[in-house]
């Protein structure tokens, strides 16, 4: 017959490590795919976006419901309101604005006196910036070889003021970009249009003329993605930047030109029905007017503190290392260790976030904190079949040896307890063996033996079991059992002796059965000795017997080879260890045991006082 050979087994820190890599592979890609980008930001959001101090340089007006109500629906207002807006700002020359903003795109002709006052007061001063917008969409852009490649961001259009308000006043676009879940977290900087020409944000612009104004360098740019957008740290929720100035309360004079001086003044809707307002990361519940969006932006390029988005490729990489290193401190650990290891993880990663931040550097903060998490529930729950499936292993190997509390006591050990090994310890060694079975079983049929011998044996299980021994084996119609091991055991010999004496009564009332049934009856001899042994599973790792072995064990197959029908011989070891407990008579050295020189002394157990 041919052999199959066996096939090569991975060592278990091979299994480990490979598991690790596919538990850390699998969910860094699946982070990869954007599964959990939604989440993320929106954890980044609270994390990072928080209110801020300011410093007073921007001053918000708004085209609001006040003044709706004092100068009519804004759809029909004339483009001179924003013409009497600017000449009451700049009417002293000591109290002027150092920039005047127009979150209000003034594209085409209108009425031309209207536009030419508008014109002529922005060009007035030179401190007047004008909105433009662009339109993006994907679309064919020629390349430098003068083909034509299609881009997924692509300037397709762009509105700029009507001719006569360009030529006077600056010029800044008010395009406000939403990520794909609808949240405002961007800002564009600039563009170029197809003349070459740069547009630059209206927060650029200003901050620039603003800067212009006090003599001082321009701000520094900020660091853009590769279609021109820069993170934004947003300093105020909606509401937040200053008091709610109406457009009614600079035509009304209630509010003079001299709270203005030197400052920043944006201008633009600030009513809902206006239908300029956003979701933004500073605040996902409350819309952020477009006006109070370029505040925001504006202080921050006047501040300069800004943030640079770490790219997906290093943080992937950087979270499969940890995720893996995450596997390899949850599996096979106790799960209040693992529990503290996922919490200075989870709660480690977030504080680094935080910062991080501080430090101008924007970290996925959900990537890492969701992976472990993962990989802590998922080996929680791998450690509890794990444990399960090794304590059922356990309990299947010993429940058929010993008693069930000695079973539990053994699920404690897990793993080690179905180890080979031994180990000496003083035990009670019992062997009981049915008299006059053999010949018995010679005038009987097949049946009826097996049904007698089980009969015997289910009785001698059952006192041993009862008594808390290990029933080691059953080799024909004879058994082994031993106290003591493979837990300590309180009053172990007395336990020993007390199942050999409950053989015996029980022996007799399953004689009289059987008498009466087959006319032929049979009894037990047991042997009981205490001595040392090595206990232990023993063999192979293919077969193996959880036994005793040593002279203790041999002495009590001695003493029961011995032993009459209905007698339990005993040892002085035995005798003496239960001295007061016992009534045994001594036989002295008249029974001679094969393997012990002459003088080993035995006795009958007479009665368990």
């Amino acid at each position: 017959m041919k052999t199959i050979p066996k096939q090569p087994q991975l060592p278990p820190w091979a299994k480990t490590l490979l598991a690790g890599l596919a538990a850390a592979a699998g969910l860094t890609l699946l982070t990869g795919l954007g599964l959990l980008d939604r989440l993320d930001r929106a954890a980044a959001d609270a994390l990072y976006q928080s209110p801020s101090a300011r410093e007073g340089e921007i001053v918000l007006v708004g085209i609001d419901q006040r003044a709706i109500d004092a100068l009519g629906p804004y759809s029909g207002w004339g483009r001179g309101v924003m013409a009497e807006v600017i000449e009451a700002l700049n009417q002293s020359q000591e109290c002027r604005p150092a920039v005047i903003a127009l979150d209000v795109l003034y594209a085409g002709e209108s009425d031309p006196a209207q536009d030419a006052a508008l014109a002529a007061a922005a060009g007035r001063y030179g401190n007047v910036i004008a909105a433009s917008a662009g339109q993006f969409g994907a679309g064919l852009e020629q390349q430098a070889g003068g083909e034509y490649a299609l881009q997924d961001f692509s300037l397709l259009g762009y509105e700029q003021p009507y001719a006569a308000l360009a030529a006077a006043a600056g010029e800044g676009h008010i395009n406000a970009m939403l990520d794909t879940d609808g949240i405002l977290r961007h800002h564009l900087l600039q563009f170029t249009l197809p003349n070459g020409r740069e547009v630059p944000s209206m927060a650029l612009a200003a901050a620039r003329l603003y800067r212009q104004s006090r003599g001082e360098a321009a701000p520094a740019l900020p660091p853009v993605s590769a279609h021109g957008f820069w993170y934004l740290p947003f300093s105020g929720r909606p509401g937040d930047f200053g008091e709610n100035i109406s457009v009614a309360d600079i035509l009304s004079g209630q509010r003079g030109p001299e709270y203005f001086a030197g400052k920043i003044v944006l201008i633009g809707p600030y009513a809902a029905g206006l239908q300029d307002s956003y979701l933004t990361a500073a605040d996902h519940s409350r819309p952020m007017y477009g006006v109070e969006y370029q505040a925001n932006a504006v202080q921050a390029l006047l501040w300069g503190e800004y943030k640079t988005e770490a790219g997906n490729g290093a943080q992937l990489a950087a979270l499969f290392v940890l995720l893996l290193a995450a596997f390899y401190g949850f599996w096979r650990r106790r799960a209040a260790l693992a529990t503290g290891l996922w919490a200075l993880l989870a709660g480690g990663w977030l504080v680094l976030c935080r910062l991080a931040y501080a430090r101008g550097l924007v970290l996925r903060p959900l990537w890492l904190p969701a992976g472990v998490t993962v990989l802590y529930v998922g080996c929680i729950a791998a450690n509890y079949v794990r444990s399960a499936l090794e304590k059922r292993a356990v309990t299947n190997t010993f429940k058929r040896y010993v008693a069930p509390e000695i079973v539990s006591e053994l699920l404690k050990e897990g793993p080690a307890a179905l180890e080979l090994g031994g180990w000496l310890t003083r035990i009670a060694v019992l062997f009981v063996d049915v008299r006059g079975f053999t010949s018995m079983s010679e005038q009987l049929s097949p049946g009826q033996v097996v049904e007698i011998l089980n009969r015997y044996l289910t009785l001698i299980a059952n006192c041993i079991l009862q008594n808390g021994g290990t029933l080691d084996k059953f080799v024909g119609d004879a058994a082994m059992a031993f106290w003591g091991a493979p837990l300590q055991q309180e009053d172990y010999v007395m336990r020993a002796v007390q199942a050999a004496s409950d053989m015996i009564k029980g022996s007799e009332a399953l004689s009289q059965e059987l008498m009466a049934r087959y006319g032929r009856t049979v009894s037990f001899g047991v042997g009981v000795h205490l001595g040392e042994a090595v206990v232990g599973n023993i063999g192979s790792p293919q077969r193996m017997d959880y036994t005793a072995i040593g002279d203790t064990v041999n002495t009590a197959a001695r003493l029961e080879a011995n032993a009459p029908g209905g007698t339990v011989y005993i040892s002085r070891a035995v005798a003496d260890a239960l001295a007061g407990r016992i009534r045994a008579t001594s036989l002295g050295g008249s029974v001679p045991l094969k393997g012990k020189a002459g003088g080993f002394e035995v006795l009958t157990l007479d009665a368990i006082l």
